[in-house]
């Protein structure tokens, strides 16, 4: 990505990430009206405002653009997963498909019952690359982000993952799947080794700040399975750019569409593997 386009889709990303965090904020405390999209996953006018927002300052900016976001909304074609969020077709001069994937309210669970973690989460993509990412928790106002190969930074600050290499003094954190109710046994084993192994396993339910926490050196390492695009885009670049290690639960490479993920601070990541390999 050059320069001019670095600077101006940073930019973007910026302003689009503080203004949805500031409505976030703006709404945190007062009454919701939430919907269900399944058994325990519910949806608030918040993140349908919130995307709203970042969608609008995207289309001023780059009109062009694809979009990939986590709420399908009325009049908004190439929003939501069902419609894959493709850009119109490129010139042919052009080989580059430069994609903006978009979670605006990474955390719904918790908005919607006054736990205070949740975050905006928007990354941007060129030609299947992840090139830029920005995490924003509005309520500590934190804002993380990074730049392929380019470094990671929160507001402003250098960041650089942990140097624990000890998993039983490492402090883990990991997610719970929507279809949780499907996977208990395996979900349930999985995290009774984590927590037998480290010194600590935390579930606080947005995988974006999870990610974030992890490149920040906050946590040790994070697994979870069942994410979407939107949950892991900018988080993975913030870790790999801090100087962590990501890959799937059997080591493989991993991508914004696998099942799964492992995020650690590279030190650990061999021993997190065996841990979650075990049966």
């Amino acid at each position: 990505m050059d320069e001019k386009l670095f600077d101006q889709v940073s930019h973007v990303a910026q302003q689009a990430a503080l203004a949805a965090g500031a409505l976030l904020r703006l709404n945190y405390e007062k009454p919701h009206d939430i919907t269900l999209k399944g058994v325990i996953d519910p949806v608030t006018e918040s993140d349908f405002a919130s995307q709203k927002t970042i969608i609008r300052l995207i289309r001023q900016t780059f009109p062009d653009h694809g979009i990939l976001a986590e709420e399908v909304m009325d009049g908004e074609q190439n929003a939501g997963e069902g419609a894959a969020a493709k850009a119109p077709a490129p010139q042919e001069t052009s080989p580059v498909i430069n994609r903006w994937i978009i979670d605006p309210l990474d955390g719904t669970v918790n908005f919607a019952h006054g736990f205070p973690m949740f975050c905006v989460s928007i990354a941007f993509e060129a030609a299947g690359m992840v090139e830029y990412g920005v995490v924003y928790d509005p309520l500590r106002e934190e804002l993380f982000e990074a730049r392929r190969g380019g470094g990671a930074w929160v507001n402003g600050r250098p960041l650089e993952v942990s140097r624990v290499d000890k998993l039983e003094r490492g402090l883990l954190a990991t997610g719970f799947p929507y279809d949780i109710r499907e996977r208990l046994p395996k979900t349930l084993a999985r995290m009774g080794r984590a927590m037998a192994a480290s010194q600590g396993l935390r579930r606080a339910g947005s995988a974006a700040l999870d990610l974030s926490y992890v490149a920040a050196g906050r946590l040790d390492g994070f697994f979870e399975e069942n994410l979407k695009p939107w949950d892991t885009a900018a988080g993975m670049l913030l870790v790999l750019e801090a100087g962590g290690r990501i890959s799937t639960f059997d080591g493989g490479p991993y991508d914004i569409s696998a099942p799964n993920i492992l995020a650690s601070n590279g030190l650990l990541h061999f021993d997190l593997l065996a841990l979650l390999a075990e049966k």
